[in-house]
């Protein structure tokens, strides 16, 4: 039942090549920062990473593009990271955009087993119908697109199939966990989490302050610890080590 390791390289030491990730954050809030650290200086490399966004360069998951670890990416956002738009259009990596909301719900749906379901999000669009460029050729002409997906019509209403999204792993962060894995976000650090936490077959979390089994009101978990395989805690320095993407203060 204990489930804490001693230090984040343990924690990720038998991520492979070609691993699949769920990643928790939105923006550079909430981000798994130490354990993705730690897995760059692991080497993976060919990863496929579901995650809203990919960090911002030099940050999150923006170190390990930079670096070249990741092979695809799922998200719903490129965002500030000019390496991440740069390897998309050159062609250097895959990516498959989502409806933010579908990627929750995506991510949600394959951690309670749910193979699929209906949404009308994208309906009439390249999401529903194919076509959105998943990799570009070095020419710029689309070398891989999207396939059109299933739609169903409900009460009137047409709804396009999407689904479930599960991960080898998921690397997420929290700010209060006991060593059963039992988890509690703080306010806008939850984001993705949870849901990346659910959708990951083996969850690696690292907590900004480790509790005893039974501290935690059972009313207070966000997550259960089913959903945690593995727990590092962080340091006072790690806890507090945390960027903000965009700074704007009076002139």
């Amino acid at each position: 039942m204990d489930k804490l390791c001693s230090n984040a390289a343990e924690a990720v030491a038998d991520i492979p090549d070609g691993a699949s990730l769920a990643v928790g954050g939105f923006g550079l809030s909430g981000i798994p920062e130490v354990l993705i650290q730690a897995l760059h200086t692991q080497g993976a490399t060919g990863l496929e990473v579901v995650s809203n966004n990919c960090g911002v360069d030099g940050r999150g998951l923006g170190v390990l593009l930079g670096h070249g670890r990741i092979a695809r990416v799922t998200g719903s956002y490129v965002g500030e990271n000019k390496e991440f738009a740069r390897q998309y259009l050159s062609g250097e990596l895959e990516v498959e955009l989502v409806p933010q909301g579908t990627l929750a719900e995506r991510l949600r749906a394959g951690g309670a087993g749910i193979p699929a379901f209906y949404t009308p999000a994208g309906v009439g669009t390249q999401v529903a119908n194919g076509g959105l460029p998943w990799r570009y050729a070095p020419d710029g002409a689309v070398a891989v697109a999207s396939p059109p997906k299933e739609t169903r019509t409900f009460h009137g209403r047409p709804h396009v199939l999407e689904q479930g999204i599960t991960t080898d792993f998921a690397l997420v962060r929290a700010w209060r966990g006991d060593r059963h894995g039992n988890l509690v976000f703080r306010r806008a650090a939850a984001n993705f989490n949870p849901l990346a936490a659910m959708a990951g077959r083996i969850t690696v979390a690292e907590v900004e302050e480790l509790v005893e089994p039974g501290e935690l009101s059972p009313e207070a978990v966000h997550l259960p610890g089913v959903f945690v395989q593995r727990m590092v805690e962080l340091t006072s320095a790690e806890a507090a080590d945390k960027h903000i993407e965009k700074r704007t203060v009076r002139a």
